[in-house]
This record gives structure tokens, sequence and C-alpha cells, in this order.
């Protein structure tokens, strides 16, 4: 399966969201605001939900 691999449903793949939280944690040399915190935990959440789908479709 491609790392690209967008899982039916979800708008964004788990790497592609992957790569938006590894570039929130940069711009905010590793202290996020609070307005950070809330899109990383978005982030997180919507991650975490692509991961799921990714595994439910691959079995």
């Amino acid at each position: 399966m491609s790392p690209d691999y967008v899982a039916p449903g979800s708008v964004r793949s788990a790497a592609a969201l992957n790569e938006q939280i590894r570039a929130l944690w940069l711009r905010a040399n590793g202290s996020l605001s609070t307005q950070e915190r809330e899109e990383y935990e978005l982030l997180v959440v919507k991650w975490a939900a692509a991961i799921r789908g990714e595994v439910i479709e691959a079995a």
C-alpha cells in the first residue's frame, strides 16, 4: 500500500496528516501556543482516524 493512500471517506492520508504534524512542531520550535496545541490535537485525532481507516481497508 502506498504511504499516500487515502482511505475512503478521509480527506487526507495518514502520511499527509503526519507531515502536517511534523511541520507544526518544526514551526513552533517544540513549544506550542494554545492555538497551535488545539491545531495539533485536531490533527492527531484526524491522523488516528486515517490510520484506523487504512488498517481496516488493508484487512
